[in-house]
């Protein structure tokens, strides 16, 4: 699970944030201040930072300043208002990795999070096997079972199944499922994913009105419980 600090002084954009970031399943801390910031960035090496510009005090500039210069290379997303083209610039000179400009939209910030995770993070290792319940899976020799008998899957349903799995118990983005699996760049109008997901649950569940397993996070994506299901 990733690890995402932010940092921002408006009560209300901190707390949205928050409840949106904890709802993709990042382990989200919060900060008021750029001192506090700078605090839990040396304390705890997040994996990643989001920062407000304009904070009072020690400004979210001066934050880059700083942790650049102690050779902390955490990747920070800055906030910006959308006339500071001088903060953005700055920013990005100070260390900043990439910014989004205030009013943004929650989908477009998610994504900017997402892009730098996975720039600077290894993505998972895909498994070659996965079993819960009754049913086993070989994403090696393309072969599946429940109950010990054969079932039958296809290739992009494999894929599916193997990227959740490669992600246990976490949310993943619809989005990113068609990055990964179907290599589209740009969120096309399909419910490819959402059929596919079905056709697990079909396959799959005991109960595929009522999956245990397969899980919809509704608004955000999908997750695969293994272990002890819910």
């Amino acid at each position: 699970m990733s690890r995402v600090l932010v940092v921002e002084d408006d009560a209300a954009i901190l707390r949205g944030l928050a409840d949106n970031l904890g709802g993709e399943g990042y382990q989200v801390r919060t900060a008021r201040t750029g001192g506090e910031g700078i605090r839990i960035i040396r304390d705890e090496r997040p994996d990643l930072v989001v920062l407000d510009l304009m904070l009072p005090g020690l400004s979210g500039l001066e934050v880059c300043r700083r942790v650049r210069r102690e050779g902390i290379h955490t990747p920070i997303l800055v906030l910006t208002a959308r006339a500071d083209e001088v903060d953005r610039v700055t920013g990005l000179d100070l260390g900043a990795d990439d910014y989004v400009t205030k009013p943004f939209s929650v989908s477009e910030l998610l994504a900017r999070v997402r892009a730098l995770l996975r720039r600077t993070h290894p993505a998972a290792e895909l498994p070659e096997h996965v079993a819960f319940d009754d049913v086993v899976v070989d994403f090696v020799r393309y072969e599946a079972s429940k109950g010990g008998r054969p079932v039958q899957l296809a290739r992009k349903e494999y894929a599916v199944l193997r990227y959740l799995a490669a992600h246990p118990r976490a949310v993943v983005q619809r989005a990113d499922l068609l990055l990964e699996v179907w290599g589209y760049n740009q969120l096309p109008v399909t419910r490819t994913v959402d059929n596919h997901v079905a056709q697990l649950r079909a396959k799959l569940e005991d109960d595929p009105g009522h999956p245990r397993r397969i899980l919809t996070i509704h608004g955000v994506g999908y997750k695969l419980v293994l272990g002890e299901a819910p």
